[in-house]
C-alpha cells in the first residue's frame, strides 16, 4: 500500500509538498485534504472539505480505494493537508486517551442522505459508554421496523469514531458488523467502558 504520510519523506520533499499544500489552499484549489493518524485501532485515514470531516476510514477499507471515492463523489482536487486537520487529529488523541467523551468538530454528512443520512445524525445521541440496539435505533428514527435498514445506515457510516456507530449492538447484545473490524468495535467499547 502507498504511505500517505509526511514524515516519512525526505526533507526536501517534504518542503516541496508544504509549499504545494499552501499554494493550492492560497488559491482555492484544495477542495478535499486529508491526513493520516495513527490510534490504538490502526491507522485512521481522515478527510475534511470547507464544510467540516467528510470521511474517516480504518486502513483494512484501503485508503487508495477510499481518496479515489473522496475524488469521485466530491471532488478530485484531494491533497494531503495535514496541518488543515490539527484539531481533528487532537480531538482523536483525546478521544483514545480518554480524555474526550464526544467531537466537536464541524461534519459534512454529504456522502450520506435519506433514511442512512438520519440514523447516521442520531448515532451521536448515544452517550459515550453506552450502547443501543438496532430496533431501539429504528425505533428512535421513527421505523420501528427498519432495524436491517438501520445496520446498513451503521455500516455506511462514512464518520465512524466520530459518528459512533461502534455503540450499536443486535439485539441478543452481540456485536454486529462493523467497518473497522470486529477487533476494532470491541476496543472501542472497551475503551469507553473503562
Amino acid at each position: 500500500m502507498t504511505d500517505h504520510t509526511t514524515t516519512g519523506r525526505p526533507e526536501h520533499l517534504r518542503g516541496l509538498h508544504a509549499g504545494l499544500e499552501r499554494a493550492a489552499a492560497e488559491r482555492g484549489l484544495l477542495d478535499v485534504a486529508y491526513r493520516i493518524v495513527d490510534s490504538p485501532v490502526g491507522r485512521l485515514l481522515v478527510a475534511a472539505t470547507e464544510r467540516g470531516i467528510v470521511r474517516i476510514a480504518f486502513e483494512l477499507q484501503d485508503f487508495d480505494t477510499v481518496l479515489q471515492s473522496l475524488a469521485d463523489r466530491v471532488s478530485p482536487r484531494v491533497l494531503e493537508a495535514p496541518g488543515r486537520l490539527e484539531r481533528a487529529a487532537l480531538e482523536l488523541d483525546e478521544y483514545f486517551d480518554r480524555r474526550r467523551t464526544s467531537f466537536d468538530l464541524p461534519l459534512d454528512f454529504r456522502l450520506t442522505g435519506g433514511f442512512r443520512g438520519e440514523v447516521q445524525r442520531l448515532l451521536p445521541g448515544i452517550g459515550y459508554g453506552h450502547t443501543t440496539s438496532y430496533a431501539e435505533l429504528a425505533h428512535a428514527a421513527g421505523r420501528p421496523r427498519a432495524f436491517r435498514a438501520v445496520g446498513t445506515a451503521c455500516a455506511t457510516n462514512p464518520l465512524p469514531v466520530v459518528v459512533p456507530c461502534h455503540r450499536v449492538l443486535r439485539g441478543d447484545g452481540s456485536l454486529g458488523g462493523y467497518a473497522g473490524g470486529l477487533d476494532a468495535k470491541r476496543a472501542l467499547l472497551r475503551l469507553e467502558s473503562a
